[in-house]
């Protein structure tokens, strides 16, 4: 299950960068998005799109990394 959720999380992060991240290099690492440069305007895409896709209501300290995002959803979701 973590596993699917990271892939559908990596290609949401990578569509809320019109393409500027892959989601196989978000996928690959710990990295932090910043880090992988995902800009301030791809973090309100990503929270408006993870809301909508999983229904919850998204902490902005839950985006530092892949990993942070997929234990929120799980958690919340």
């Amino acid at each position: 299950m973590d596993g699917e959720l990271r892939g559908r999380l990596a290609d949401m992060i990578a569509k809320a960068t019109d393409g500027a991240v892959d989601p196989a290099e978000v996928m690959a690492g710990q990295a932090r998005l910043a880090d992988l440069g995902v800009t301030s305007l791809a973090y309100l895409r990503l929270i408006d799109s993870v809301e909508a896709e999983f229904g919850v209501e998204l902490d902005p300290s839950a985006l530092d990394s892949l990993d942070e995002l997929v234990d929120y959803v799980r958690l919340h979701g």
